[in-house]
């Protein structure tokens, strides 16, 4: 045992495989884990690998059925799902082993290159304009994967990490065929869950590289607080520490001590932050080590056994366990014991260090993320992707991109195709973070992004000319972000909710269309994805029409009903739409049936809302369960939660709701104030209900509000005619709205507004416009054209 391993980098492994799963013989061992999924390994001195390893901490499944058909010379086995050759003896190359896929007959062949699997994510999108290459994922359109976890350390007892004793083959076979989410749920069982990480990490984050003092950044807070925007998270970069050292230690990126002349209180300035309902994380470089100018370094060099006279360096040593002892132990925690929530670990120095094959982003994520989780704290780590396995360590820090239209256009493909690893909290520099050209739209269409993202966290180099405040735009600009980052925090009910779902359920935050619809267009429109169980996203991406001042985006929605999450307004499924957006507007849709929590409360709040609000969308029934815990313990692991559930089942002519609360619900919740807004909702209506409600004639929406004092509150809403108001829009109107509002010279308008009116149908409107267009040839009539034919 190593004394200096910390208590709480103890893990529980399962590695050890079902002996009834495996099938073993000369230099070759095959263990079955389920219908779907295979392990095989090749060893040419018979020794096999059964610890635990940085991507794979489980291997122990009951065992399923299957049939093994062998000879001298060959191995096959079978399961319901797919049919394994193998040439006993041999090692693996595509003559020697290969997997038949029983649905769709493809098949795998050892070390040939998959040309369908949808990808995944990337360690980091540092310094980048646009798109890059992406890892291979979990999820292909040929049905299968294949995980090659040969070369990944394993864990022995002491539950550190070492390099394998071989060069074994080791790998992993995924034949979930088109069953994408199945796939991930699984792998998650083998690689670990992804923790729920802390209620506050789902508000707004404040970030700059920047040289803030005590009294600016205190400002900063201040007036975000009198702008009435609401923030949960102050990132404090890297230069709260030393940065202007002497020349004789190096440069300053790396640091522990704080600047006494930007923060000569820093104890107190923490406090302040807190009073504030913030959390706090600190920026990280930490590859040059201990050096003499920091304040910890005589007690880490007392432990590490160096010279203190001498002033010689500590270095950074990752693999080294009582270097990772003393840098926790006496650099870290006391930093946070003064008030430091959580790390921001910007590990920038490459991918090597003395122990082969050991990334150091990778342990220094699994460390902190650990080390932070002691005495029953919740932990949370903001750090680069380090490979398959690294959502046990949420959430990743995507790293410094452009400030460029082509930068916030992958991003949302980027997120969500994540999930093909089962990677679910991808954070971005909302607003790009260097370079590029600051631009009013791009910065409100980034910001509209990063509410319906895991993570929306502001952020920005140090140029002077950056603008990430909201109040540092003109007015338009600030009130429209003013208002989605207010929605951002009326949304912590729901993303935290799924949240839970994710640790639960194995299924992400954000996921691509593709999970729930295997047909062409969901893999076309790579940007859309559902924003958990009950909206999808199709964000915009690319700037509007200057003379026009709208966006016209082409959006594909699944089959079944769909509405606009802001005005409600309803959509047939199974169709491509070309819908124009003003730049106050934002493309996300509630599915029928949809039941949305909502935070009520005001300020710089995260916590369970004392004010609940739960907008119910009609045209389907559905049921959705509200978690709530006490947002920042361990708790959850324990089943120390509460759930409200919401059963909704619905008629032409009837809505029923009922309502159930556990008996934990008032440990964690007290004097709450619910109120349900169901929405498009017909005026002539009968209710069942011994409480308050109030119909909304202008836009057709029935609340109703009660507080608890029932396990189980049931509310019936009967109807002469059909539940559901159908927004009807006068297109005459509308377009009238558009030319009013554009740019563009004034006899277009008159010539293609006379052509709207003198038209008596939809029709006749798009065959008088192309008559205009043969003479006039203006982007004006096809844009009035793509919006008659879409509406």
């Amino acid at each position: 045992m190593n004394q200096y391993i910390l208590d709480q980098f103890k893990m529980n492994f399962k590695p050890h495989a079902n002996e009834a799963s495996i099938i073993q013989g000369n230099y070759y061992r095959f263990t079955v884990m389920n219908e779907y999924v295979i392990r095989m390994e090749y060893s040419d001195k018979n020794q096999f690998e059964d610890r635990a390893s940085q991507v794979i901490l489980n291997c122990c499944f009951p065992k399923v059925n299957f049939e093994v058909i062998e000879s001298d010379t060959s191995l096959e086995i079978i399961t319901d799902v797919f049919h394994l050759y193998y040439q006993k003896g041999k090692e693996f190359n595509k003559n020697t082993l290969k997997i038949r896929l029983k649905e769709n007959n493809q098949y795998y062949l050892y070390s040939v290159k998959d040309s369908q699997n949808l990808l995944s994510t990337s360690r980091t999108l540092d310094d980048i304009d646009g798109q890059i290459k992406l890892s291979e994922g979990l999820i292909s359109r040929s049905g299968y994967a294949v995980v090659d976890d040969s070369k990944s350390l394993v864990f022995n007892e002491d539950s550190w990490v070492e390099p394998r004793s071989n060069d074994n083959i080791d790998l992993y076979y995924f034949g979930y065929g088109h069953h994408y989410k199945a796939c991930i749920q699984f792998f998650h069982e083998m690689s670990g869950k992804t923790p729920m990480i802390p209620r506050y990490a789902f508000g707004n984050w404040w970030s700059r590289y920047y040289e803030y003092t005590e009294e600016s950044l205190k400002d900063l807070i201040v007036n975000f607080e009198r702008s009435n925007i609401p923030l949960s998270v102050c990132v404090i970069d890297m230069d709260w520490h030393l940065t202007h050292i002497p020349s004789k230690y190096g440069i300053g990126w790396t640091g522990y001590t704080w600047n006494q002349q930007l923060f000569p209180d820093p104890k107190g300035m923490l406090e302040f932050i807190h009073d504030k309902n913030l959390k706090v994380t600190l920026n990280l470089h930490p590859a040059d080590g201990i050096r003499p100018h920091e304040a910890c370094y005589n007690d880490v060099a007392k432990f590490m056994g160096v010279d203190v006279e001498k002033e010689e360096p500590i270095e950074f040593d990752c693999a080294n366990p009582k270097f990772i002892n003393a840098y926790f132990n006496l650099v870290h925690h006391p930093l946070e014991k003064m008030g430091v929530d959580f790390w921001w670990m910007d590990w920038q120095q490459g991918e090597t260090s003395k122990m082969e094959g050991l990334d150091p982003l990778w342990i220094l994520n699994h460390t902190h993320f650990l080390d932070l989780a002691r005495e029953n704290n919740r932990s949370l780590l903001f750090s680069r992707w380090a490979g398959l396995g690294s959502h046990r360590y949420p959430i990743g820090f995507s790293g410094d991109t452009h400030v460029t239209w082509d930068s916030l256009d992958f991003q949302p493909y980027f997120t969500a195709t994540a999930s093909n690893i089962g990677y679910s909290y991808w954070s971005h520099d909302i607003g790009g973070h260097f370079l590029g050209k600051e631009e009013a739209e791009l910065y409100t269409r980034w910001v509209q992004f990063g509410v319906f993202s895991p993570i929306l966290r502001l952020h920005s180099s140090k140029n002077p000319f950056t603008r990430r405040e909201p109040w540092n735009w003109p007015n338009e600009t600030f009130e429209i972000v003013r208002e989605f980052m207010k929605l951002r925090h009326k949304l912590i009910p729901y993303l935290y909710t799924m949240s839970y779902r994710n640790y639960e359920e194995n299924l992400p935050m954000i996921m691509p269309t593709y999970y729930e619809n295997d047909e062409q267009f969901a893999y076309e429109y790579k940007n859309e994805y559902y924003f958990g169980t009950e909206l999808l996203v199709a964000p915009i991406t690319n700037p509007m029409n200057k003379d026009f001042r709208y966006s016209l985006q082409n959006i594909w929605l699944p089959n079944g009903k769909w509405y606009d999450f802001f005005n409600y307004k309803s959509f047939n499924g199974g169709k491509i739409y070309q819908l124009p957006y003003q730049i106050k507007n934002y493309p996300v849709f509630a599915k029928a049936g949809a039941i949305i929590p909502l935070s009520n409360d005001e300020g710089n709040t995260y916590d369970n809302p004392n004010n609940l609000e739960v907008k119910i969308f009609p045209g389907a029934n559905n049921h959705f369960s509200m978690y709530e815990d006490d947002s920042h313990s361990n708790g959850y692991l324990k089943d120390e939660y509460t759930k409200i559930q919401f059963d909704l089942t619905q008629s032409n002519k009837l809505i029923k709701l009922s309502i159930s609360f556990d008996e934990q619900y008032n440990k964690f919740v007290e004097n709450r104030l619910i109120t349900l807004h169901l929405v498009n909702i017909n005026d002539d209506f009968n209710i069942k209900a011994n409480t308050q409600y109030e119909y909304c004639y202008e836009n057709h929406q029935l609340m109703i509000t009660f507080t608890k004092e029932t396990e189980e509150i049931v509310f019936e809403i009967s109807h002469n005619k059909k539940i559901e108001y159908i927004q009807m829009t006068d297109i005459k109107q509308f377009i009238h709205k558009i030319l009013f509002e554009s740019e563009i010279e004034m006899y277009l308008k008159e010539l293609v507004y006379r052509a709207i009116i003198q038209s008596k149908d939809q029709s006749e409107m798009i065959s008088r416009l192309i008559s205009i267009r043969n003479v006039e040839n203006s982007e004006l009539i096809d844009f009035v054209s793509a919006i008659i034919m879409n509406f």
